[in-house]
C-alpha cells in the first residue's frame, strides 16, 4: 500500500509516468502503477519536476529595498554602499523575519534548496546568527546552505579575517570571497590564496563572488582554478558571477574556460542581476555582462543559475521564481536549441543540485519524494509560461497547493482556456 500515487504525470524527459510514494520516498516510477494507495492524484498530463534549486542568493539583504534609499545609478558599487549604510539599522530578528518571508514565498514556487551568501562584515554577526537559526528552523521544508561572505573585502576591511573565522566557527557551510573588491589586483589574488588555504584546512567547499565587473582584465577566476588544484579542492569550488568573461577577447576566454574545466570548477550565473548591473558605464554598444554560459557548458563546466537578489539595494524587482531566472538566462545567452533550453532548466534543477552537492536529489526510485507539479506539459512550456506550481511535495507530503490558472472566455460561446494546453 502506497501513501500517495501521482498518476499520469509528464517527466522532464517528456515520458509519461505514475510516481508512487511510500514512507516519504519515491517507491516506483512506472508507465502505469497498478498497486493501491491511500491517496491518488491525477495530474492529467502536467509536468512533474524535481524541486528548483537557487545556486546563489543573499537572504540577509532581501526585502530591504528603499529602507535607507534606492540605488539611483543601478551599479554594483552603489548597491554595496547602500548596504553599508543599511547594516547598522538591522537587528537579528529583522533579518530572520525578512529571510523567512522570502523562503516561505519561494517554497510555494517549488524552490526547496538555496545557497545563500551571508555578509560577515558586521562585528556582531547578526546576519550569521539569524540565518543559522533559519537554516535549522526550515530544515523540514527546505535545504539552506550558508556561505561566509566578506562583502566589504577580506583584506580591504579591517577585522574581516577574524570575523570570517568566527562565522565559520558558528556553523557556516562554505568559504566565500570577493577578490575583485580588494584594493589591488595583487591583494585580490592574495585573498583567494588565503581563503583557499582556510577552506582546505577546514575541509570546506568554496563559493566566491568573482570578476563581477565589466573589466576584461579582472581575471581572478584563473587564480581560483589554480588554487583548486594546489589545495586539492577540485569539484568543491564555485565561481559566482564571472561577468568579466562577457568582455574578454575570445582567445583568452577559450584558454580560461579550458582551465576551469581542467580544475573542476563550477560556475554560477545570475542572469537577472548580472544583466541589470552590468554595462552601466557604457553608452552604445551596451554590454549585458554574463558568464559565457554556452561555452562553459560545452567545455563540461557545470553552470547553475541563481536569483541573487529580491528587492534589495542591487535589485528592486523579483519574486524568487527560478523559472524566471532560467528564462532570462535562456534569452540573454541565446540558448534556444532543444538541448540548450534543457540545460537552462537543468541549471535550476539537476545541474544546480550537483553544484550544491545535494545528496539523493532527483526523480529516482529510493530518493526522497521532493517534487513539484507544474501547470505545464513540458520543460519548454515551463520555461515559456512560468506556470503556477500546483503541488509542492517535501518527503512525500504536500506542503503547498495552488489552484490552476484558468481563463473563462465569453466570445461566441463560453469556454475555459488553459495556457498549458495551447
Amino acid at each position: 500500500m502506497m501513501d500517495l500515487v501521482l498518476k499520469n504525470g509528464v517527466l522532464p524527459d517528456g515520458s509519461r509516468a505514475d510516481i508512487a510514494i511510500a514512507d516519504g520516498k519515491i517507491a516506483a516510477i512506472e508507465p502505469r502503477f497498478s498497486g493501491e494507495a491511500v491517496e491518488m492524484l491525477d495530474l492529467d498530463g502536467y509536468l512533474v519536476s524535481p524541486p528548483f534549486v537557487d545556486s546563489h542568493f543573499h537572504l540577509d539583504t532581501t526585502l530591504t529595498a528603499g529602507l535607507i534609499r534606492h540605488n539611483a545609478s543601478g551599479t554594483l558599487f552603489e548597491g554595496i554602499q547602500i548596504w553599508k549604510e543599511t547594516k547598522p539599522h538591522l537587528t537579528e530578528e529583522n533579518i530572520y523575519a525578512r529571510a523567512r518571508k522570502l523562503c516561505e514565498m519561494t517554497i510555494s514556487q517549488g524552490t526547496l534548496a538555496i545557497r545563500s551568501h551571508v555578509d560577515i562584515s558586521d562585528p556582531d554577526l547578526r546576519a550569521v546568527r539569524a540565518l543559522v537559526r533559519l537554516r535549522e528552523d526550515l530544515k523540514p521544508w527546505m535545504t539552506i546552505q550558508l556561505v561566509a561572505f566578506p562583502q566589504d573585502g577580506f583584506f580591504r576591511m579591517a577585522g574581516a579575517v577574524e570575523l570570517l573565522v568566527r562565522a565559520l566557527d558558528m556553523g557556516l557551510d562554505l568559504v566565500g570571497g570577493i577578490p575583485h573588491y580588494e584594493r589591488t589586483t595583487l591583494q585580490g589574488g592574495e585573498s583567494i590564496d588565503a581563503l583557499f588555504r582556510l577552506a582546505a584546512d577546514r575541509a570546506l567547499p568554496i563559493d566566491m563572488h568573482c570578476d563581477e565587473t565589466d573589466d576584461p582584465n579582472s581575471r581572478h577566476v584563473e587564480t581560483m582554478a589554480a588554487c583548486a588544484v594546489r589545495y586539492g579542492l577540485q569539484g568543491r569550488v564555485t565561481g559566482s558571477h564571472l561577468t568579466s568573461m562577457h568582455s574578454m577577447d575570445n582567445a583568452y576566454a577559450d584558454k580560461l574556460i579550458g582551465l576551469l574545466a581542467e580544475s573542476g570548477l563550477a560556475a554560477v550565473s545570475n542572469p537577472l542581476i548580472n544583466m541589470t548591473l552590468s554595462g552601466r558605464y557604457d553608452t552604445y554598444p551596451k554590454r549585458r555582462g554574463l558568464a559565457r554560459i554556452p561555452e562553459l557548458l560545452r567545455a563540461g563546466v557545470p553552470v547553475g543559475f541563481g536569483h541573487d537578489c529580491v528587492m534589495d539595494p542591487w535589485y528592486r524587482l523579483g519574486s524568487h521564481d527560478m523559472l524566471e531566472v532560467a528564462s532570462m538566462g535562456l534569452h540573454a545567452a541565446q540558448m534556444t536549441s532543444e538541448s540548450e533550453m534543457a540545460a537552462c532548466f537543468s541549471s535550476v534543477t539537476d545541474m544546480a543540485a550537483g553544484i550544491l552537492g545535494l545528496d539523493s536529489y532527483g526523480l529516482k526510485v529510493g530518493n526522497p519524494a521532493d517534487l513539484v507539479v507544474l501547470q505545464a506539459c513540458s520543460v519548454l512550456d515551463a520555461l515559456r509560461l512560468r506556470p503556477c506550481r500546483l503541488y509542492v511535495l517535501r518527503n512525500g507530503r504536500v506542503i503547498s497547493r495552488t489552484e490552476p490558472r484558468l481563463s473563462q472566455l465569453t466570445l461566441a460561446e463560453e469556454r475555459t482556456v488553459d495556457l498549458a494546453r495551447i
